[in-house]
């Protein structure tokens, strides 16, 4: 049986914890930043936790694993 590829956007997107769990940078950063209130650009640093069905589907796209 052929080995299965790992979609190259999941590989520069998202981590995944030791314990399982799957994070992703924030969207809503990248243009029209004047109309975004502040609390909404603060709230959006650094990296999320993504819910357990999101996370489902992107380990489905990383069958060996990010890294």
């Amino acid at each position: 049986m052929p080995k299965l590829k790992t979609k190259s956007s999941v590989k520069k997107r998202f981590k995944i914890t030791a314990t399982g769990k799957v994070l992703a940078g924030p969207g809503n950063k990248r243009h029209g930043l004047i109309n975004r209130s502040q609390k909404m650009k603060r709230a959006n640093r650094g990296s999320q936790t993504l819910t357990h069905a999101d996370g489902i589907t992107v380990k489905q796209w990383a069958p060996y694993g990010i890294g």
